[in-house]
């Protein structure tokens, strides 16, 4: 921040947090993509938001959580994307040596994102933070800027409106 100005050089403050941000952006989308192309293509969108927004005449606090929100909704808009083409690619799923055991959970990992996709914003980040990333509840809370207990609260009602919308065997929500 320059101190005779006031004005912070925040395209800067990103070009200094690069070096430590870009393995944790790409860390996300390769734990949540499994493709690295994807995750790579999802990594440079993440990074030109970000520049796009340090731009602005009050741009953002350039910080390595803000940039991990920037990339939540760089992963949501590749997700309506692929899903509102309804169809993956055959030739991007890895061949299983046996693909009775591969496919059910293939399905039970489907079945699991449109769930998150149905979730509210806070109810997505909060539970892929905690279980795809492996995050303590403590890590999570500081990503998302609450108190752990207030994670720790957000965490019951998340995983409760994943239950929900998750469906039971007969086939509907359980």
């Amino acid at each position: 921040m320059s101190v005779e100005s006031g004005h912070r050089d925040a395209p800067r403050e990103l070009l200094e947090l690069y070096d430590e941000a870009l393995p944790v952006v790409y860390g996300y989308f390769t734990r949540r993509c499994g493709d690295r192309a994807t995750a790579e293509d999802l990594t440079s969108d993440t990074f030109l938001a970000a520049m796009d927004a340090a731009r602005k005449p009050a741009p953002p606090p350039m910080t390595v959580p803000w940039l991990i929100g920037v990339a939540r909704h760089k992963l949501a808009d590749h997700y309506r994307r692929r899903h509102a083409r309804l169809s993956v690619p055959m030739a991007e799923l890895p061949e299983a040596e046996d693909p009775a055991d591969d496919w059910d959970a293939e399905l039970d990992r489907i079945v699991a994102e449109a769930v998150l996709a149905q979730l509210p914003e806070h109810h997505r980040t909060v539970l892929a933070l905690r279980y795809l990333d492996d995050c303590t509840v403590g890590e999570c809370a500081e990503l998302i800027g609450r108190t752990v207990h207030a994670t720790e609260t957000l965490l019951v009602r998340a995983r409760r409106a994943f239950r929900s919308h998750y469906p039971s065997p007969e086939g509907g929500p359980s």
